[in-house]
């Protein structure tokens, strides 16, 4: 299970910071990631990283440079500090749990969905 939280309404500029719980199983082997959705839109890719081994993250080109995805082994939580947010960040930000990088930015395989939190940025 996947408990994403840390959304709010946040000023252009500022920042925010979303965490998400995983328990009820193991996901040490699995890449943990970040997703959103805006209003009409698709859902997109945000970021990712792989719980052990690989300290390697990954994010969209939009987001690079201005969001960190990060994790804290011993508290099963993975986060996304978003800084110099922009209105067009916001969305529903939902986090993710896939057996791969690939696969958690492109489907397929055992994956594990958080319900989305809400991040609103006003301009």
């Amino acid at each position: 299970q996947l408990q994403a939280s840390g959304g709010g309404l946040v000023q252009a500029g500022g920042s925010l910071n979303l965490s998400c719980l995983a328990s009820g199983r193991t996901f040490e082997t699995f890449a943990m990631g970040w997703f959103r959705q805006a209003p009409g839109k698709e859902r997109e890719f945000v970021a990712a990283l792989y719980w052990s081994g690989s300290n390697t993250t990954y994010y969209r080109h939009s987001v690079k440079g201005r969001f960190t995805v990060s994790r804290d082994n011993a508290k099963s939580t993975v986060y996304l500090r978003m800084n110099s947010v922009k209105p067009e960040d916001t969305a529903v930000y939902y986090c993710k749990a896939a057996e791969s990088v690939v696969q958690l930015q492109l489907g397929g395989g055992v994956a594990y969905w958080g319900q989305g939190t809400q991040v609103t940025v006003s301009s």
